[in-house]
Formats: C-alpha cells, structure tokens, sequence
C-alpha cells in the first residue's frame, strides 16, 4: 500500500519524581495496612516486572486524602505541561511548519475538562487556530493505539500531518479509602508520563496502514473508573489475562485482513504493556517467546503502565532497537470497554 502515512516523529516524556517498586511497596504496605493478607498481597509488587516508574507528586503527596478537585488539578497541571513538552520535541524533530499541521488528536483518561486540554496545547505550541481537535476520552490503556490509529485516518483524509498527544496522570486518581485488591494492585502498576507523535503523507519512518477496533459486548465492568466524592476508583476484573488470550489471536488475523495482507502476515508486535501477567497472555495467545515483544518488557521494567502513552513508549522502544525490515506489524493496546485498538504499520 503506497502513500501510507508515517510516523515521522516520536517524543516522549515523564514527570521529575522517581519511585522504585521498592518504594511503592513500602507506600502501599502503609496505606493498605487494614487490608486482610497484606503480608501475601504484597507479593504483587515483586512480579509486576516494573523496577521504577515516575509520578507527578513527590510521595509525600500521596500519603494524605485530596478532594477530587484536588487530583484533577494536578492531571491538568502535569499532563498539559509533559503533553507540551512532549509535542514540541516531536514536532521539532519533524521538521514540519507547525501551522501546517491540520489537526490534533488529544487522549487521556486521568482527568476531566471543558475546555478539553487539547484547545490550551494548541495555543501553547502555536498552532493553527483553525486546527481540527480531536480530544479522545474513555479508552485508557486501548488510548494510545487508537489515537495512533485516528491520526492516520485524519493524514490519510487531509492530506495534511496530523500531530498525536498522549497524556496521563494515573497517580491522580489513587484513592487512599479504597483498600481493595484492585486498587492494591493498580498502586503496584501505573504510572505517569505523556508521549506525542507527528503523523505526515510522507518522509521516513513506520508506514501507517490501517486502524482495527474491537468492542466486546457485555464488558463494561472487566476496567474502568467509578466516580466517588474523592476521585476516579480504579475497576478492573482478573480476567483481563483471559481476555487477552482469548481475543488477542483473532484480533491479529483480523488486522491483518483489514490491510488486505495475510493472516500470517504481522510480524512485528508493539504491544502495551498492562502488567507481566497480561504480556504473559500476548506470549501464551500467540505462542511467541517474551524477545518477541521485548520492548513492551523493556518499557513496563522502566516505567510502569502510564495508560494510553505506554504503547507509543513501546513504540519508541521497539524503533530505537529494531533495524527497518519492510515487515508488518501491529500497534495494539486493550482498555475500557472492553475493546481492543490497533493500527497495522509497515517497518
């Protein structure tokens, strides 16, 4: 397929504090420290894969209650200024006029605004004011490969480069009342950081051919938010692994017929990374070996799940270390809905 769109450029960037699992697990022994089998729950730390990650606050900032408010003004504060910096180096690198680019896409899930945070990036890069915005909420881990997906339809549309933005402040939403094991196990995986994308018709970098979705019926509880006076409560199922091995095989084959290529055909696998259970999954689903999709277990060891902008981590990862091959392969992350998002490329 000629005259795909490419990734021309890629940046990424994450906040100034640095927390070892070491130290998560210490916090969470602390704030956890009514929950019945803390001492064997802790165990989950210990095979996230994660060795570090990075937040938004110091701490300190953790260990005491804040008001929903509160925490949503510190996703804003942190995810305008990482998105920002992220899109400005993606965009230097480019090369392109940034009045030239026709349209932004916008995704987080951390936090809420209206004016959606996209319209302040716009003015804070200096871009067209007449640029189509495209702010995408409600995807969360499933945002990254989606948005990097709308973004290529847009190039494709336009004729015109497309810039992408992933933002989140997971930390933000960590609820100090909720000692459930879900909430156990998020504070053990996620993470913050922002990443951002230049999509143009031409130049170098991975071809973009086409975006794949799948929306499983009936699955609104297996991951999302519950709404409470003091924040968004992490909801999310044990079966996500399953889920995973069971919809991850037909969802490459299927991809693969989107773009017109045989189902064997995905060689590639840029995979975001949930947790070590769930690349566990990918491996078992697709019988592959963990070096298969060593970036993903490259960027969970150094920066934890950040949500949406960890697929373009992986991304980044996978472009720095493999050599350009002509094959194909496949952008793909798993969130709310439950669904799977993903965008066949060509590298």
């Amino acid at each position: 397929m000629s005259g795909a769109p490419r990734v021309v450029a890629l940046a990424t960037e994450v906040p100034p504090h640095r927390l070892t699992q070491l130290e998560a697990r210490a916090f969470a022994r602390r704030r956890f420290v009514d929950l019945p089998g803390l001492d064997r729950l802790l165990g989950v730390f210990d095979n996230t894969g994660i060795l570090e990650r990075f937040i938004a606050a110091p701490i300190e900032w953790y260990e005491r209650d804040h008001d929903f408010p509160s925490k949503n003004a510190l996703w804003s504060r942190t995810a305008l200024a990482l998105g920002h910096a992220a899109a400005a180096r993606a965009i230097a690198s480019s090369g392109i006029d940034r009045r030239d680019i026709a349209a932004i896409v916008f995704v987080s899930t951390t936090g809420v605004a209206t004016p959606s945070l996209d319209s302040h990036l716009v003015q804070m890069l200096d871009l067209s004011r007449s640029i189509a915005r495209v702010p995408l909420w409600g995807l969360g881990c499933a945002g990254g490969a989606a948005g990097l997906a709308r973004a290529a339809a847009l190039c494709r549309g336009l004729d015109r480069p497309v810039l992408l933005v992933a933002a989140e402040v997971c930390s933000a939403t960590f609820v100090p009342s909720d000692r459930s094991k879900a909430n156990l196990v998020a504070t053990a995986l996620f993470a913050d950081g922002a990443a951002a994308a230049v999509v143009a018709p031409s130049g170098t970098g991975p071809s973009l051919l086409v975006g794949h979705a799948q929306l499983i019926d009936d699955s609104e509880d297996v991951m999302g938010w519950t709404l409470r006076p003091d924040g968004l409560q992490v909801r999310f199922a044990r079966s996500i692994p399953a889920i995973v091995r069971d919809v991850v095989p037909g969802f490459v084959a299927a991809a693969a017929r989107a773009a017109g290529l045989p189902g064997g055909a995905i060689h590639h696998l840029v995979v975001h990374p949930g947790g070590a259970k769930v690349l566990a999954a990918y491996e078992a689903a697709l019988d592959i070996p963990a070096a298969r999709i060593a970036s993903a277990h490259a960027v969970l060891r150094g920066y934890g799940n950040m949500s949406s902008p960890t697929a373009l981590f992986v991304l980044e990862e996978f472009l720095r270390t493999t050599p350009a091959c002509g094959a194909h392969g496949l952008v793909i992350g798993l969130g709310p809905g439950f669904c799977a998002e993903g965008v066949v490329l060509k590298w």
